[in-house]
């Protein structure tokens, strides 16, 4: 990969950001630095329009699911999905509440486990499901239980992070988020009517392992039509494992926080970004878009009044000065991080583009995957995620992945 030069603005401004006695590491167009027991990398940003040289693949190497046929096929709401070692891939079938098996290179049907129930290794309300070390199977859901299976897929066994944490609310239940590299839990409480998070990461056991504090959740909240409504364009708390580390970081800034799991504040990781204000015309195209989500043709009556008052209420709401630095982030499995790149409506492109940022923080480049996928993991040759048709008929597919150097 060729280097990226760094704009004469952000040396400078990186030079005099250093305190005294420290000194930066110039390194591809990224800059280094250690403060406090937190190393800081500062990134100048890829040329616009540029391309890392990693591809994805032109169609997806297998595929599961169908419009008909036999029911493990049938897919109702796959909300998570993994890839086993061997290649075989669990998915999360929330219709069913069941871990479905597959072969990861024909999409044959191996094997289910779970369903509905309160028993061992069932679900009353299947949320997620991700690979352990050692290929064990971890899925969770309401009641807030984690049911851990063994590679073949018998359950092994189930336990729940054990506690309760006080919010402005009452107390609320701490909710897995993600498994991490070494098989402990990124957890919090469910950002649903909560405007501060409590972050915590626990171990496979069930054992509070360290808290990561208390954050912001998004933007201050306004009463708009009886509701409290957070910011058009509002920035909100992103929580993701990144190897070691937990990246618990509000998407205000193009600032990624990663914590270590002792809780201390380990890495800070910047990308050159120019805050950008929305305007009257991006207002009215989300007023639009947003009415449509809201109330759909097959709203059962007085569709035009019902359109008309969520439009009042869109428009009533508070906008935020500036978009946010970036819409999601997601680890692969050989440490990198992916930042997708947050698109203003009416200026979407086919595909989704995302900032990679190596183990250490340094910007890679820009990648772009197919559009419409929902990504739910990506290892070190393929991406793994769910499509829709226009029929509402969905797939969980595998896409190849090449990461080549230029």
């Amino acid at each position: 990969m060729k280097p990226t030069t760094i704009p004469t603005a952000l040396i400078a401004f990186v030079v005099l950001a250093c305190q005294p006695g420290e000194s930066p590491v110039r390194q591809s167009g990224t800059q280094v630095r250690d403060s406090a027991d937190i190393r800081i990398v500062e990134n100048a940003r890829p040329p616009e329009g540029s391309r890392l040289g990693w591809r994805v693949g032109g169609e997806p190497a297998a595929s599961i699911g169908a419009t008909d046929g036999d029911e493990p096929y049938l897919l109702q709401h796959a909300i998570g999905a993994t890839r086993l070692g061997d290649g075989r891939i669990v998915v999360a079938d929330y219709g069913s509440m069941e871990l479905r098996i597959f072969d990861g290179a024909s999409g044959a049907h191996l094997a289910t486990v779970g369903g509905v129930g309160e028993g061992p290794g069932e679900f009353g309300d299947l949320m997620d499901v991700e690979r352990l070390p050692g290929d064990s199977i971890m899925a969770w859901g309401f009641p807030l239980r984690l049911s851990v299976f063994d590679p073949a897929g018998s359950f092994v066994r189930g336990f729940r992070l054990g506690r309760q944490a006080e919010t402005a609310v009452g107390k609320r239940p701490i909710t897995p988020v993600a498994a991490m590299e070494d098989g402990s839990i990124l957890a919090s409480v469910s950002p649903l009517h909560i405007d501060t998070l409590v972050v915590e990461v626990w171990d496979a056991e069930g054992n509070l392992r360290a808290p990561l504090g208390s954050h912001l959740a998004h933007e201050p909240r306004t009463r708009v039509g009886g509701v409290n409504s957070t910011q058009t364009f509002g920035w909100d708390l992103k929580l993701a494992p990144w190897g070691q580390l937990a990246v618990v970081t509000a998407s205000k800034h193009y600032e990624i926080r990663a914590f270590a799991t002792d809780g201390t504040l380990a890495r800070i990781v910047r990308l050159e970004h120019v805050p950008r204000a929305p305007t009257e015309a991006d207002i009215q195209a989300y007023t639009e878009v947003e009415v449509q989500v809201r109330i759909p043709d097959s709203f059962a009556e007085n569709v035009e009044e019902a359109r008309a008052q969520a439009r009042r209420d869109i428009m009533a709401t508070p906008v935020a000065e500036h978009f946010p630095a970036f819409a999601s982030i997601m680890s692969d499995r050989t440490g990198h991080l992916w930042v997708e790149e947050y698109e203003v409506i009416g200026e979407e492109s086919d595909g989704v583009l995302w900032a990679v940022f190596d183990p250490d923080g340094h910007v890679l480049g820009f990648v772009e995957t197919p559009g419409g996928l929902t990504i739910y993991e990506i290892g070190e040759d393929y991406i793994l995620g769910r499509v829709q048709d226009e029929l509402g008929v969905e797939s969980v597919q595998l896409w190849p992945l090449e990461r080549v150097e230029r």
